[in-house]
């Protein structure tokens, strides 16, 4: 792990080298989702295999999170589309990256594909609904949940009762969880966010990628991808809902690495005849 100091604040972040670096293939970066999760959600399932098939990883955590700076304010996508801009420049990625965002991760991923897209090569998008009303019934159901979880924390005493117990590691995360919650804007601003229109991601020109669990509350964002994204490809995987990186990572990373090797070929493909 490596401290990388980007727009004003210290990021915690990690590149992974391939030893045979795929001809063609640019990096992927991981973007996690929020609150409890960090960059070790994809290091343990999909950026091995990645790095192992070629890929440059570039994992990082969001602010605020895992070991991150947590600034007071600043959680909204579009500060997380600045952050990562910021984050490739100081780690010295001029070229355009892949994005592969998990939950809430996807949205900003989203948000980066359509405000910076010459930073953006290709968009993975895992259980995030990120246009349309579905988006927003979506983003909404999540700052209702971040309130109520923030108000509990404030007054049941879990934070002492893990401690009691000796569950330090449960007392670290809550402890994490209400510095979040509870004493920064992040509920506010994911309260306050709105959804991509159609029409914005109708702007999306890179190839896409969405994979959804076919018992999700977020399966119908696959079809708005499909109807208003020109290069879309969708997986739905059976059985299953919102835990398809944690539940079906060996089904996901066939599907993710297939895709980036049909990019590479792609990119191969163009370069030579442009050559």
């Amino acid at each position: 792990m490596a401290d990388v100091h980007a727009n004003g604040m210290r990021f915690n972040a990690q590149i992974l080298e391939p030893q045979e670096p795929a001809e063609g293939a640019p990096a992927i970066v991981f973007v996690h989702g929020l609150v409890t999760d960090n960059l070790s959600s994809f290091y343990y399932t999909l950026a091995g295999p990645a790095v192992v098939a070629g890929v440059r990883v570039i994992l990082y955590d969001l602010r605020g999170h895992g070991r991150s700076h947590r600034p007071e304010a600043g959680y909204t996508a579009d500060d997380g589309v600045a952050d990562l801009c910021a984050l490739l420049d100081a780690l010295g990625v001029e070229e355009p990256v892949y994005l592969a965002g998990n939950s809430y991760g996807g949205i900003l991923a989203a948000r980066m594909a359509v405000t910076a897209p010459d930073r953006v090569a290709g968009l993975v998008l895992i259980e995030a609904s990120c246009a349309g009303t579905g988006a927003a019934a979506w983003i909404e159901d999540m700052a209702n949940t971040l309130s109520v979880t923030a108000l509990r924390l404030e007054h049941d005493g879990a934070r002492d009762q893990y401690r009691k117990a000796g569950q330090r590691r449960m007392a670290r995360l809550v402890t994490h969880v209400d510095g979040l919650l509870n004493h920064t804007s992040l509920v506010d601003d994911v309260a306050s966010e709105r959804p991509l229109s159609p029409a914005e991601l109708a702007t999306v020109r890179c190839p896409v990628l969405g994979v959804y669990g076919e018992r999700s509350e977020l399966v119908s964002a696959a079809t708005e991808l499909d109807r208003h994204v020109p290069d879309c490809t969708i997986a739905i995987l059976p059985g299953l809902a919102h835990t398809v990186l944690r539940e079906a990572t060996d089904m996901l990373r066939d599907i993710l690495l297939s895709w980036l090797a049909q990019q590479s070929t792609r990119i191969l493909a163009e370069t030579r005849r442009a050559g």
